[in-house]
């Protein structure tokens, strides 16, 4: 890996890009079942290991978007997801934000509120301190 923790080599990235596609239609199939917050959950599964490429955190982002998108009971889907989770769910809120696409901000805006209500401010402080996880 070059020494260094993050970097990820062509070969990885390819690895990771399978995996991320794997999961894609994974999340396809929750949704088609009408399970939105275990397609949330395996979309945010594992978003560590996703460091350093581009190409990756592009990828990924999309499968968690599409994930995002389908919440339609905010209240139920963070009572049904476990607090490990939301810390990198608000990493991928703001990287919705950064977007500027109207119905994903509206959607992160909303899903933010409610976080912040249920995980507190102590959410928002670790995303903003974190320079290297950023999705």
């Amino acid at each position: 890996m070059a020494g260094a923790k993050g970097f990820v080599e062509a070969d990885n990235a390819e690895a990771i890009i399978t995996r991320i596609e794997h999961k894609s239609r994974k999340i396809e199939t929750l949704l088609k079942q009408y399970k939105p917050v275990e397609a949330l959950k395996t979309a945010l599964e594992g978003t560590f290991a996703i460091i350093g490429d581009e190409r990756c955190k592009s990828a990924h982002w999309l499968v968690v978007h599409r994930a995002i998108m389908a919440i339609k009971d905010v209240d139920g889907m963070l009572f049904s997801l476990d607090p490990e989770y939301y810390d990198i769910l608000m990493k991928y809120l703001y990287r919705g934000l950064a977007t500027g696409d109207r119905p994903t901000c509206d959607q992160c805006f909303l899903i933010h509120e409610k976080l912040t209500e249920k995980a507190g401010l102590g959410c928002i402080l670790r995303f903003l301190t974190d320079i290297v996880n950023t999705v």
